[in-house]
C-alpha cells in the first residue's frame, strides 16, 4: 500500500514539473504549478515520516515555508498585473 502512495506522489510531482514547463505564458500557471509541486513533496516527506515513526515537526515548518512562499508570489503577480496590465510574460520586458 504504501508503494502506491509513493507511486502517486512521484506522479504529481513530475505532472506538476511537466505542466510548470509547459505553462510559460501565464505567470498565475506557473504559480499553481509550483504550489502542485510543493504539495506532491509535502506528501513524499509525510509519507517518509510516517513510515519511520518519526516526529511530524519537519512537515509543520515545511507548510509554514510554502505558505510563506505562496503569499509571496501572489503577492509578485499583484505587482505585475498592477505595473502592466497583465500577467503574460511577453506583455512587459524584465529589462526595464
Amino acid at each position: 500500500m504504501l508503494n502506491y502512495f509513493i507511486c502517486v506522489s512521484f506522479i504529481m510531482l513530475f505532472s506538476g514539473m511537466i505542466s510548470f514547463c509547459l505553462n510559460r505564458k501565464h505567470f498565475l500557471l506557473m504559480l499553481l504549478s509550483l504550489e502542485f509541486i510543493v504539495l506532491s513533496l509535502y506528501f513524499m516527506i509525510f509519507l517518509y515520516l510516517n513510515f519511520y515513526l518519526y516526529e511530524f515537526y519537519f512537515s509543520m515548518i515545511f507548510l509554514i515555508m510554502s505558505v510563506c512562499e505562496g503569499a509571496l508570489g501572489l503577492s509578485v503577480l499583484v505587482s505585475l498585473i498592477r505595473s502592466h496590465g497583465s500577467d503574460y510574460f511577453q506583455s512587459f520586458n524584465l529589462l526595464w
